[in-house]
């Protein structure tokens, strides 16, 4: 009986582990591509698998935005912040 139990416990606490190895959008794949914009702006693409999955626009004058793309995939929605999980330290800023 305690063989069973132990058994149990062992396959209970192993079943999310495939649930974490399954992660097809990892974020520290993306590939960056940066590239001039039509208006002057600076535009950082993040890829994953060859799908934009985050584009940051870094404008002449004002502050950094980010476009993500929306649910149906078309068009883009404007968020202030990131929603990628990749480390983006500052190393020096002058």
């Amino acid at each position: 009986m305690k063989a069973i139990h132990a058994l149990l416990l062992t396959l209970l606490a192993l079943a999310p582990l495939p649930l974490l190895a399954a992660d097809p959008a990892n974020p520290k794949d993306a590939e960056v591509t940066i590239r001039p914009g039509d208006s002057g702006e600076v535009l950082h693409e993040y890829r994953i698998n060859g799908q934009i999955i985050e584009i940051k626009v870094v404008p002449k004058i004002g502050k950094p935005y980010y476009l993500v793309p929306a649910e149906g995939g078309e068009g883009y929605i404007r968020l202030d912040r990131s929603q990628l999980l990749i480390p983006k330290w500052i190393l020096f800023r002058w």
